[in-house]
């Protein structure tokens, strides 16, 4: 998903890349948010895994997921400014290795405390994997073509999502949660080099006018401006819900829902996870080139948004088969529309703020997830406890939560017209 550096006046002119030189090098940053995907849609296979080797309630579950979103999401703004003092390349090789550390301590792991520790390193190391690839989008690519070459982004990204179902609940199955944490520790320093091998960013033109750099304490103190304008609330409180209503499910319940509610197997459950992730790569392209321009695009968001709210309130209240299988792949179909959000955030904000605006969104999404999995652990917890079905009671959450988000998306003030 998409946009600019966080810095707080308009840069030097960047020097242009060769269309193909810029695509090999945006593919190569794909690699590390492919792995990142990857990485935050692990516990819909790993769940039952982990359960029963350490003991976990479903509240435990959802803490364990949220760790990962939780450490991405709050290092957005350290990883914006970062982006903006040292570039793409070098902040994206620094912090990328704390994914590897991560995935190795998980595979190792003794304990819940250490695995939840993995998980925060994980999310620490894969804080920069996307927003590199929109700053890099923004930089090098031409305006008109934003929303579409994000689309395609988000959609090749989704890749990772695809190895998180069936390949990996197979591995698992055969082998254990332990060996899938030991082959993305592979995957991802696979990725490290290549994006060291490939990725050089152009330097400035000996032409261009010097830029004064901020320091790191005024850089984070500008921040704050975003939240000065009316508009800001709104456009945030509906970042919570969207993206995290989808990996809610996708990353965490789905799995647990299928084995539990229509006794699939893990490699059943694997193969509707594989399903949901392949139509998700392919639609946020599409939205993307149907892009309807600011003038209809909030009411697009809107929308869908309520769509993806009746989606899980039929899951959650009906308890069919083919309405749980059916309806999360038709959350993997709508998920898409979420590029619009990225595309609204961009012609929301003046050029000098877009790339913290792009920053903090990109943490508010991520923070969301985190929040959506603790609440819905929790609420799938003091089901249990009542004799309640857990599952009704997760699908309700997310769709109240969601309800929420749209309310605040159009009844709060919307940004001044274009």
């Amino acid at each position: 998903m998409p946009s600019q550096p966080a810095e707080s006046a308009p840069l030097a002119p960047t020097p242009l890349l060769a269309p193909r030189v810029a695509w090999a090098m945006l593919l190569a940053l794909i690699s590390g948010f492919a792995l990142s995907q990857a990485f935050r849609t692990i516990t819909a296979i790993i769940a039952t895994g982990l359960r029963a080797e350490f003991g976990l309630s479903a509240q435990a579950l959802g803490a364990f997921a949220g760790a990962f979103a939780f450490a991405f999401g709050g290092m957005q703004l350290f990883m914006g400014v970062g982006i903006d003092l040292y570039g793409v390349r070098r902040t994206l090789l620094v912090a990328f290795p704390l994914t590897i550390v991560g995935s190795l301590l998980s595979a190792l792991a003794p304990g819940y405390g250490t695995v939840l520790l993995g998980q925060v390193l994980i999310g620490v190391g894969c804080a920069p994997a996307f927003l590199v690839c929109t700053v890099f989008i923004a930089r090098y690519f031409p305006p008109g073509r934003f929303a579409m070459v994000s689309g395609v982004a988000m959609g090749i990204g989704g890749l990772g999502m695809l190895f998180t179902g069936t390949p990996l609940a197979w591995l698992v199955q055969h082998s254990s949660w332990r060996a899938g944490f030991g082959l993305l520790a592979g995957l991802a320093t696979a990725a490290w080099l290549l994006i060291w091998w490939k990725v050089h960013e152009p330097a400035q033109p000996l032409h261009a006018a010097p830029v004064q750099r901020e320091s790191w304490g005024t850089a984070v103190r500008g921040f704050g401006a975003l939240f000065l304008l009316p508009h800001t609330a709104g456009i945030m409180l509906l970042a919570l819900t969207t993206y995290a209503a989808f990996l809610t499910l996708r990353g965490l319940w789905l799995g647990p829902l299928l084995i539990e509610r229509h006794g699939y197997s893990l490699v059943a459950s694997g193969n509707v996870a594989f399903l949901t992730s392949l139509v998700s790569l392919f639609t946020p392209a599409w939205f993307g080139r149907l892009d309807p321009g600011p003038a209809h695009r909030r009411r697009w968001i809107t929308g869908f948004t309520v769509l993806l709210c009746g989606l899980f309130l039929a899951i959650g209240a009906l308890h069919q088969e083919w309405l749980d299988v059916g309806g999360a792949i038709a959350v993997g179909l709508l998920s898409g529309y979420m590029v619009l959000q990225y595309a609204d955030v961009r012609s929301s904000y003046p050029a000098a703020m877009t790339g913290r605006a792009m920053a903090v969104f990109t943490m508010a999404l991520f923070l969301g997830v985190a929040l959506m999995q603790w609440i819905t652990g929790l609420a799938a917890s003091l089901a249990t406890a009542r004799g309640a079905d857990p599952y009704t009671a997760v699908m309700l959450t997310i769709a109240g939560l969601l309800a929420v988000g749209v309310a605040s998306f159009r009844l709060l003030p919307a940004p001044p017209a274009q």
